[in-house]
């Protein structure tokens, strides 16, 4: 599957539902977001059962101030509907695989639990 924009039309729909989607908050203006850009997308290919999301932090700002994205790229994960991970910088193809092995092997019931006993 190929990237999908994301926009603040299609942003609640795409991350709110089951299963996993990758979040990539960018810029055009941005050298470390091109040179990620393409690692991006070969993931997407191998991995066809999750959405991977781009975000042009230029032309949906508002998605960027919600998530008080400071530092681009921002890699965001999202599990069921529930941010699991979220952190600047660009990712090696290595990371970016093992951070979609971690998303995909978590307890979402456990971190459900733990997400009620510690609200923020």
């Amino acid at each position: 599957m190929a990237t999908v924009e994301l926009t603040t039309a299609n942003f609640d729909e795409l991350t709110g539902g089951d299963g996993i989607v990758l979040v990539d908050f960018w810029a055009d203006w941005c050298g470390p977001c091109k040179r990620f850009a393409p690692v991006y997308e070969r993931s997407s290919e191998k991995h066809p059962d999750i959405v991977f999301g781009k975000v042009d932090t230029e032309a949906q700002q508002e998605l960027g101030a919600k998530f008080d994205i400071r530092s681009i790229p921002t890699i965001m994960a999202i599990r069921d509907g529930v941010i699991v991970f979220a952190q600047p910088g660009a990712l090696p193809e290595s990371a970016l695989e093992n951070l979609i092995e971690q998303v995909e092997a978590l307890d979402m019931d456990d971190v459900r639990k733990k997400l009620a006993e510690h609200p923020h």
